[in-house]
């Protein structure tokens, strides 16, 4: 398999010069290019009235990313709701409680992090049962229930959709001239699938996914899953690319 050009399925970094992206390009004599597959349509504070949602009910909320963190208080901006100062943050990771700063000052609130994953989270909001949690979601269904999660660990929660993520338009690319497509969330996939639904991989197009639900929704939609991350070896997704790109040099050399 050549691999000449490659569609990364996220915006393009403001400096690529300061990601592995460019000791790609140099090494392998690939071109990247990035595409924003999916795009975040915020929901309304009358959808979430409608769910008897009310802020000022809950002692402490989480955040699984930055588009949760924004969302939620573009809603409480929209609510004309006052985010009190006790209030208790739970983040994902500590990035994800790091982007708080753009809301927030970081040093007077009450601020907690995992790892990575949201079973760490569980396990820290587990030593704080007698705060009322708000667990704001999107559309997409990620491989792990949260909501499943923290009812089993005996939380008092409350989940409710705060944004909605939809297709971006991609008309202004030929998926086609691409030798490999890397993807980052299930989303991504059913763009993929809605804006070129005569697209077919064959034996030319390699195909990325960085984690396992990302990598079961190329499956389920009929694809062939070519590399992935994290793995041992591999805990980016450009290193799984690299990986992979190495492994057809090799192939190129190896004597017929």
């Amino acid at each position: 398999m050549k691999i000449k050009k490659i569609l990364v399925s996220q915006p393009k970094p403001a400096d690529i010069k300061k990601t592995p992206y460019e000791n790609m390009i140099k090494k392998y004599g690939v071109h990247v290019d990035f595409e924003k597959f999916i795009t975040f349509e915020g929901v309304e504070a009358s959808e979430l009235r409608q769910e008897h949602v009310k802020l000022s009910d809950y002692t402490a909320v989480i955040m699984t990313s930055r588009n949760t963190i924004d969302h939620y208080f573009r809603l409480a901006k929209e609510m004309r709701y006052t985010v009190p100062e006790d209030l208790k943050y739970f983040c994902v990771n500590e990035s994800t409680a790091l982007y708080l700063q753009h809301y927030i000052q970081f040093r007077k609130r009450k601020i907690f992090y995992g790892n990575q994953s949201f079973t760490d989270l569980v396990e820290i909001m587990k030593k704080h049962k007698e705060e009322k949690f708000f667990l704001p979601t999107s559309n997409v269904l990620t491989s792990e229930d949260y909501g499943e999660m923290m009812t089993e660990a005996g939380l008092d929660f409350k989940k409710a959709m705060i944004f909605r993520t939809v297709a971006a338009d991609l008309s202004n690319i030929n998926i086609n001239d691409y030798d490999m497509l890397v993807f980052f969330s299930p989303a991504g996939i059913e763009s993929l699938k809605s804006n070129f639904p005569d697209f077919v991989q064959g034996e030319n197009v390699a195909i990325g996914a960085l984690g396992t639900a990302t990598a079961k929704a190329v499956v389920d939609a009929g694809f062939t899953l070519n590399l992935t991350a994290p793995t041992k070896t591999a805990p980016s997704i450009t290193m799984a690319i690299e990986e992979f790109l190495e492994a057809e040099t090799k192939k190129k050399k190896k004597p017929t």
